[in-house]
């Protein structure tokens, strides 16, 4: 089974993880549309915390559900797994748990893996955040410049007008005068309602998922959890912690950090060997949603690797019923 290795992460992982995701979409995908939230994700958590524990590791949750005494599982320190080697856990069994309560695109059962010590332990605050996928030069953009300064900046590294970028942004009143800053030089914008993880991973394929930068303020857990799958893409991401009040910088100090306004590169974020999978809960840009056939169910996955910088899509039929 798997086991610790100089490299990294033991390659078998990669696999496996795709079972725990694979999981989990399919527990959510049940209560696509029915409207309960909480319903969705409960069945979630539980699908994957059930997979994880058939894992070959001793894993820690470090970006989870939330505290120990605010969620019944997969909550911050939980330990997970079946024995083996020492690893970090980044998770969120169901990334936009309103997108899947009204069946609407970009619902995904998200996961991350990286060695002991590798991930930022972040509080659940929000983050300031920039981002773009593979292929642009190193310093592209600049958590502290204007919209339109990066803005221009990706245009000037991919070799189009500034009218050709489309930004990603969270459809939020907080974000009201980024998005007149942006759409000031005659960039696109899409707009996203929630699941600013996928939001984040969309610039990993501008050609297919239409989005060249994400820009604006989220979950910093998400955060950790977006700057792993681009690690494994060769993508760049800045974010920043908005510790606006003291319960919040005392909060964020009993998790190690020390400087309040300290801007996080990504591999800041997540160092090391990183593994990332995600399936699809709703149909999305990037992957399909889980199907229920008469004799089978379909998913669609990608798992990311950083030491290889490899990305597989898994499209698996899966027929044996009673495991889901």
């Amino acid at each position: 089974m798997a086991k610790s290795v100089v490299a990294g992460l033991d390659r078998i992982l990669t696999m496996e993880l795709v079972r725990v995701t694979e999981r989990a979409a399919v527990a959510a995908a049940r209560l696509r549309g029915r409207g309960d939230e909480k319903a969705a994700d409960q069945v979630a958590v539980d699908a994957m915390r059930q997979e994880l524990n058939r894992l070959a590791i001793k894993g820690t949750v470090v970006i989870g559900e939330g505290e120990r005494d605010e969620a019944p599982m997969l909550y911050i320190g939980e330990e997970v797994g079946s024995g083996g080697p020492d690893v970090d856990i980044a998770l969120d069994p169901l990334e936009g748990t309103t997108i899947c309560a009204k069946n609407l695109p970009n619902a995904l059962a998200v996961i991350a893996i990286a060695e002991k010590g590798s991930l930022l332990f972040a509080p659940d605050v929000y983050m300031d955040k920039i981002a773009v996928g593979p292929g642009y030069p190193e310093g592209v953009i600049d958590i502290d410049a204007s919209p339109a300064e990066n803005i221009a900046s990706v245009a000037r590294a991919k070799g189009v007008p500034v009218e050709e970028i489309t930004a990603c942004i969270l459809d939020r009143p907080r974000h009201a005068k980024l998005i007149e800053a942006v759409r000031a030089t005659g960039a696109a914008i899409r707009l996203i309602g929630d699941g600013d993880v996928a939001g984040v991973i969309h610039t990993t394929d501008p050609e297919g998922t239409g989005i060249d930068i994400y820009l604006g303020t989220g979950g910093a857990p998400e955060g950790v959890l977006a700057a792993a799958a681009l690690r494994c893409t060769g993508g760049q991401m800045l974010g920043r912690l908005l510790l606006d009040s003291p319960e919040k910088v005392a909060r964020a100090a009993t998790m190690g950090i020390t400087d309040p306004k300290k801007v996080y590169r990504i591999d800041e974020m997540a160092r090391g060997d990183v593994l990332f999978a995600a399936t699809g809960v709703t149909d999305g840009n990037m992957l399909a949603g889980v199907k229920f056939g008469r004799d089978s169910i379909t998913t669609h996955t990608i798992v990311l690797r950083s030491s290889s910088k490899t990305v597989r899509e898994i499209k698996a039929r899966h027929q044996d019923l009673e495991k889901f």
